[in-house]
């Protein structure tokens, strides 16, 4: 697979270059290709209702006795159960977001802010994969904001995200670090139930991410499919795999092509076929992965990862354990 790093805009997959005609949009809808859907009427629950329109809020802070989650604030269908004290690190502290609904349908928003504050150590991921629900109105869309204060450190490691048929999903992340802070994004795309034979019959994905640091951007990245437009298994796109999966270690103040050459010899040697590349502006590092399983690609990245907290925090990554 290529492994080209993301430039400062990043253009992937379908994403094509700025154009200031179309980018004049409605500022309520994430992108120009999402504008059509937003006119359409869910039969079911208004995009806003309750239950559709999901806040999510989480602040760590250290504490004498190390990292501790001191305010949280959820709505449907986020759900926090609490706190697991089995990170590796001794002072960090892991949450695990759940969700009492079978999935993200048509219509929902959601809206998720996580801050680490100086010196905080947080592991945040999911309890199961996020089922994206078939749709024939509207769409789903979820905005991520992740700060990290100084000295801290926050792994943001979500189990995959499966796109049914005819799901159509935009997810945006940004996240905000201080000086000497670092993070761990973790993304896997499965397109669509492998094991029912569904591939490839979502409608439109669309995933970017945002890092800033003390002095500005860092890194955009975007992942933009629509299999009816672009043929996803194409050479240069996913070609002959199907899982797709990436891994930002953000880290400005290391030494990123040191980190990078590292990660690279960790994934290069797993099942998947993957990669690790230098971001631009010293950001980190990026590592991609592509296999035909789920599995595979997250083992790739978990490797990665835990190579990475190794060099960052001197402490390795938590096992996959989920309670």
């Amino acid at each position: 697979m290529a492994t080209d790093a993301p430039e400062a805009r990043a253009e992937r997959d379908g994403e094509d270059a700025p154009d200031p005609e179309r980018d004049a949009h409605d500022p309520a809808v994430p992108h120009p290709a999402f504008e059509g859907y937003a006119t359409e009427s869910p039969p079911q629950a208004a995009v806003g209702a309750p239950g559709k329109d999901g806040v999510l809020e989480l602040r760590f802070a250290p504490t004498s006795d190390g990292t501790k989650l001191v305010h949280d604030y959820a709505t449907v269908p986020f759900h926090v159960s609490g706190t697991l004290g089995h990170d590796p690190h001794p002072a960090a502290e892991t949450v695990f977001l759940q969700s009492p609904t079978g999935g993200i349908a048509q219509g929902d928003r959601h809206d998720l802010t996580i801050a680490v504050e100086d010196d905080a150590v947080a592991h945040v991921s999911t309890q199961s994969s996020t089922k994206v629900q078939s749709m024939n109105a509207n769409y789903a869309a979820a905005d991520a904001t992740l700060s990290v204060g100084a000295g801290g450190h926050l792994d943001y490691v979500p189990e995959p995200t499966i796109l049914h048929a005819d799901a159509r999903y935009c997810q945006d992340l940004t996240l905000e670090l201080d000086a000497c802070a670092t993070a761990v994004l973790a993304d896997i795309v499965v397109p669509g139930r492998l094991a029912r034979g569904e591939r490839f019959e979502f409608e439109r994905y669309l995933s970017r991410v945002r890092a800033e640091g003390p002095d500005g951007l860092l890194f955009e990245d975007a992942t933009h499919l629509t299999p009816a437009d672009g043929d996803p298994t194409a050479p240069g796109v996913l070609g002959e795999f199907t899982v797709y999966g990436t891994l930002f270690v953000v880290a400005p103040d290391k030494d990123a092509e040191a980190l990078s050459d590292a990660l690279h010899e960790t994934v290069t040697d797993a099942d998947a076929r993957a990669g690790a590349t230098a971001l631009p502006n010293g950001a980190g590092v990026a590592v991609r992965a592509l296999a035909d399983r789920a599995e595979t690609v997250q083992s790739t990245l978990d490797a990665a990862w835990d190579d990475a907290r190794r060099d960052l925090l001197d402490a390795p990554a938590p096992s996959g354990r989920k309670y």
